[in-house]
């Protein structure tokens, strides 16, 4: 196995504790309060991984697309946090989740514009699939 799917393997766990605990966390308090909470624990916890794997020479291949990228990314993630927590405090954990990971069929489509990758089509049946999952889902 390539050790990207591996970590791909590890992150679709890690990802599966996240809506249940954060879930937990949010009783008694707003969603809004709750994700500001876990954004802290976030970033404490990724500047301490940053400060044991990131080498100083590594700060010089910085440029300005970087910047730009990764910066919209940030502002991408902390609205899809925003909302993410609105509807876990509102909603069921199972459908939230998976309502969230939805996000693959997005992904998918950006992938093709944006970084011009292949779709195959074992990917877009795979999309369509999760789409009617969704369909399926959100009807009550």
């Amino acid at each position: 196995m390539e050790r990207w799917i591996l970590y791909a393997f590890i992150s679709m766990f890690f990802a599966g504790f996240t809506s249940v605990i954060a879930k937990q966390g949010l009783v008694g308090i707003s969603a809004e309060l709750g994700l500001t909470i876990r954004t802290i624990f976030v970033f404490c916890f990724v500047t301490l991984f940053a400060m044991m794997a990131v080498t100083t020479s590594e700060l010089s291949l910085l440029r300005k697309e970087n910047f730009i990228w990764l910066g919209l990314s940030g502002v991408t993630t902390a609205l899809s946090w925003i909302f993410y927590y609105k509807a876990l405090k509102l909603g069921d954990v199972a459908t939230v989740a998976l309502i969230d990971k939805g996000s693959v069929i997005v992904a998918i489509f950006l992938a093709w514009l944006i970084l011009k990758e292949i779709i195959t089509l074992r990917i877009i049946l795979g999309a369509c699939f999760m789409l009617l999952g969704l369909i399926i889902i959100t009807k009550k």
